[in-house]
């Protein structure tokens, strides 16, 4: 079975579960701006005149399509029934909705999932005027908890994948820890793991350029950018977050190591005890971590292990999930902050896929953060990679 029939089944069973009578995808030129659910629905085929995606929970799968690409979508084989128009789809839209007769019917718009919002503006209005003077233009709603739950709940061969995605990325990793040596630059380990990343024919989690992140001492930047002329030092603690995809799923994974001062065995108190507490974060949050639970529960639980032990706040949330994107939308574990919306208010499912990535600063020697990538089961997560919990040492010159 392959990606997209899966998914299709599972969207109908989340309408039964929201009791959504009906879910309409409505796109155009996917070419040029390609909605984040067709993966999940189509499959990588596009579609250029105006089309509808339709699902119902009564177990209804219609496509309304130009005539051109009619035969193209009926051997998806998704579908069972494709409608075919001329000249506007706005006849054929409203025969459907007078047959079908929704009182509710969730489009792909959100205002906090990206990942939902994949009707454009000017689509919305084109789509709102088809459907003036009828009563079914009163009846639109957001679809965010449909494709969240269809993103979000993994299927057992998506997490196949993803396990493959930690794995291979685990990979390069272990080459490049036996890799790096002090004097190199930030920029020559990120070509090291890239030229790794195209022997194995994978690609990158986000963007190439800033994937991996490279950080090493106290004067390098820490956040979404690539790799600098730093120069890796003893006395330095050195930050990667990086992550390949591969067969269209991602991983997200952060790695911490140290580079070893002449005569010293083991790291300072400082860096030790920086290393331990987000140690214990991550353990925080992996205690709570269960279905059920909502994003800022989770937050709460590593963001106070690490203000209790003295360090500021972190000013990012503790995790996000991963799936055919690095960051996955839906449920986030992070803080209720103004820019999260109410995504860290919805609650954790059985089969999401989380990082969990606290981190801190320590003076003189830089950034500990790290990142595991973490499915939830039906009582609680497990780790879809082995865990850092020891810190990585590196010989000084």
């Amino acid at each position: 079975m392959n990606l997209v029939t899966e998914k299709t089944k599972q969207a109908i069973k989340i309408l039964k579960e929201e009791n959504i009578d009906m879910w309409m995808t409505f796109v155009r030129e996917t070419a040029g701006i390609r909605d984040p659910v067709m993966d999940y629905i189509f499959g990588s085929e596009g579609l250029t005149w105006h089309s509808a995606l339709i699902f119902t929970q009564t177990g209804e799968r219609i496509a309304i399509v130009g005539r051109y690409e009619a035969e193209a979508v009926k051997r998806l084989g998704v579908y069972k029934r494709v409608l075919h128009y001329d000249e506007s789809i706005r006849p054929t839209l409203l025969e459907v909705l007078e047959e079908l007769q929704p009182q509710q019917i969730a489009i792909n718009t959100s205002r906090d999932d990206v990942h939902a919002d994949g009707l454009t503006h000017g689509l919305y209005e084109t789509l709102t005027d088809y459907l003036a003077d009828t009563p079914y233009q009163g009846r639109l709603t957001s679809a965010e908890r449909v494709i969240a739950a269809l993103r979000g709940r993994k299927t057992p061969s998506e997490v196949t994948q993803i396990r493959q995605a930690v794995a291979t990325t685990l990979e390069i990793y272990q080459q490049t820890f036996e890799f790096i040596r002090p004097g190199m630059t930030e920029k020559e380990v990120g070509t090291f793991m890239h030229d790794l990343m195209e022997e194995r024919g994978v690609g990158a989690a986000w963007t190439y350029e800033h994937c991996p992140a490279v950080n090493t001492g106290p004067d390098s930047p820490v956040g979404h950018g690539g790799p600098t002329d730093l120069v890796i030092q003893a006395g330095h603690l050195l930050h990667f977050d990086f992550g390949v995809k591969e067969e269209g799923y991602c991983a997200d994974i952060q790695r911490m190591a140290y580079v070893l001062k002449p005569g010293e065995s083991v790291p300072p108190f400082p860096v030790r005890q920086g290393f331990q507490t987000t140690l214990k974060a991550i353990d925080a949050a992996m205690d709570v971590l269960r279905p059920g639970i909502t994003g800022q529960e989770v937050d709460a639980a590593a963001r106070e292990v690490v203000t209790g032990a003295g360090y500021p706040e972190y000013k990012y949330g503790t995790g996000h999930q991963v799936g055919r994107e690095a960051h996955d939308g839906g449920t986030l574990l992070a803080p209720t902050w103004d820019r999260y919306g109410d995504s860290p208010k919805q609650k954790v499912e059985a089969g999401n896929v989380y990082t969990i990535e606290p981190g801190l600063g320590v003076e003189g020697h830089g950034y500990v953060g790290m990142e595991e990538n973490v499915l939830v089961t039906e009582t609680g997560a497990e780790y879809l990679g082995e865990p850092q919990r020891e810190l990585i040492l590196i010989a000084g010159e």
